[in-house]
């Protein structure tokens, strides 16, 4: 069966494909097409695999005047909203990310309390005993081994499962599904399939909490759909959204952001010498910056005409924030391709910005803190098991990263 999403980097009617495809050799940098767009302009067309020609923004300072503007929506259902990937039959999907508001912060906070800041932080010590028991596997087994498989995907499946009340023995179902969800040229009769695999594994879930709460996120969502303030498919949706982002993309950042370090043996020399709770902090942001996993951009549609970046946007017109090049904007980040885990990079939009922005960053930016400070300090020797050219990167995903790192030491 032929897939409908044309491959990446291809021409539209002279305009350039999104996305776009990467430098061979240059696996952390954006693409050059978007860096080239970026220094003619904030705004200019580019093609969908279905023929759409939205605007995509490259400037960092556009990216956040449009992510906070209120003309601006991230409904995936209305007209003119730049698609992914085909919509199945009846529509989007109704994850309240894909809502405007007032009904996408309704949703939002009844999920938000586990995410706050002081209730993410009393996590710290249960995150650092996962990790440090991961190392203990990896340092007491064969080498080389796979980063990917035995460190960066089950630190935040485990972290997740703990905060969401999901049996990390099922771990393997939906890695599997999650994977065929955000790969972009999945075709859509297996990611429908897919979806309701998920969708069905957290409503026979949210069945479990409902008869015998417990003390998760799970359960509290069921709390709600037992007083009448949710639909027990509304929560079971909210839980698949929490499981996919709540794993996939800190997996992907922890593996590709060893790779960046290691490749920059001067700056993993500099995080991998310090006790300095500053300075990893530091790191993480900046890695968040220079990496930016995000692979298809950020998607929104505009509800008025819109003049910005010495452009029109008119009603309706379609609007892709390629939040890896805005990261890379000059005017925001001087000596934007130089990786400095000394920079003060916390301005990035890596989690997005406006109402909209990542709901688990906390959560995130503290397993990647507790990884980054203790990966390194653990296995000093830790190197490459292969050569940079043969690592297979994450090309036709929403989400970038690698497949595999294998590594020794």
């Amino acid at each position: 069966m032929t897939s409908t999403v044309e491959p990446v980097g291809e021409s539209l009617a002279g305009l350039p494909r999104f996305p776009m495809a990467r430098a061979a050799g240059c696996p952390f940098d954006p693409p050059p097409t978007a860096v080239t767009k970026q220094k003619e302009a904030a705004l200019s067309r580019v093609g969908l695999w279905d023929g759409s020609t939205p605007w995509m923004v490259t400037r960092y300072a556009e990216q956040r005047a449009l992510l906070a503007d209120p003309r601006v929506s991230a409904d995936i259902n209305r007209p003119g909203y730049p698609l992914q990937t085909p919509l199945p039959p009846g529509g989007g999907s109704a994850s309240f990310i894909l809502m405007d508001d007032p009904e996408h912060a309704r949703l939002r906070r009844m999920v938000t309390a586990p995410f706050a800041i002081k209730r993410v932080e009393a996590l710290r010590p249960a995150v650092q005993t996962i990790v440090d028991e991961l190392i203990d596997d990896m340092l007491a087994g064969p080498k080389p081994v796979d980063l990917v498989d035995a460190f960066a995907l089950p630190v935040p499946s485990l972290v997740i499962c703990e905060l969401l009340g999901v049996p990390y023995g099922d771990h393997d179902f939906f890695q599997d599904n999650s994977q065929i969800v955000i790969k972009r040229d999945t075709e859509p009769e297996q990611r429908v399939a897919a979806q309701r695999a998920l969708l069905g594994y957290l409503d026979e879930l949210m069945g479990e909490k409902i008869a015998a709460p417990a003390d998760d996120l799970l359960s509290g969502l069921a709390e709600r759909v037992k007083a009448g303030e949710l639909t027990r498919s509304e929560a079971a949706q909210m839980g698949v959204l929490l499981l996919i982002a709540g794993h996939e993309t800190t997996a992907n950042m922890i593996a590709l952001g060893t790779l960046a370090l290691l490749e920059h043996p001067g700056q993993l020399a500099l995080l991998r010498d310090s006790d300095d709770p500053k300075l990893v902090a530091s790191a993480v942001e900046e890695l968040l910056r220079y990496l930016n996993i995000v692979h298809n951009g950020r998607r929104r549609v505009a509800l008025e005409d819109i003049e910005i970046g010495g452009e029109l946007i008119r009603a309706g017109e379609g609007l892709i924030m390629a939040n890896d090049v805005a990261n890379r904007d000059p005017d925001a980040f001087p000596e934007p391709d130089r990786l400095d885990i000394e920079r003060d990079a916390r301005h990035h939009v890596a989690f997005g910005f406006g109402v909209h922005q990542c709901l688990g960053q906390p959560l995130a930016r503290l397993e990647l803190q507790v990884v980054y400070s203790t990966l390194y300090r653990r296995i000093p020797t830790l190197r490459l098991a292969a050569d940079l050219d043969q690592i297979p990167f994450k090309h036709d995903g929403s989400v970038y990263g690698v497949y595999e790192l294998p590594v020794t030491w």
